[in-house]
């Protein structure tokens, strides 16, 4: 009898460590409502763990980093139609759009599950 731990113990304590940093990732864009470039780090520890990630974390950090890519895109237009005033209705929708992605992908983080579609643009 050995004293090591099995590999699947092992690989379940390495999806929480992973879960976890998600979890942080998802805590780091809602922060970024009001710091600053908190997504940007957020966007690079997803980048960084994806790859050491259980395949449903995996899920979590795709759908993290086309948040960010999309809401720097949808950003930028926003903030270049401010000039006709629509832009304004552009930021507050993505606004709501952000916290929503936001609060979901932490929902499915709790319940352990994957991320069902990963790929979307919708919440």
């Amino acid at each position: 009898m050995t004293d090591q731990p099995s590999k699947d113990v092992v690989s379940e304590a390495k999806a929480q460590g992973t879960a976890k940093m998600a979890q942080i990732v998802y805590f780091l864009y809602l922060a970024a409502i009001v710091v600053p470039m908190a997504n940007v780090v957020g966007v690079i520890m997803a980048y960084v763990n994806k790859g050491d990630a259980a395949p449903w974390v995996q899920s979590h950090y795709q759908f993290q980093i086309r948040t960010f890519w999309i809401s720097l895109l949808i950003g930028f237009i926003g903030a270049a139609l401010t000039a006709v005033f629509v832009g304004f209705l552009v930021l507050l929708a993505l606004l709501i759009w952000y916290i929503l992605r936001c609060v979901k992908g932490l929902k499915y983080l709790d319940q352990k599950t994957p991320y069902p579609d990963p790929k979307t643009w919708k919440w």
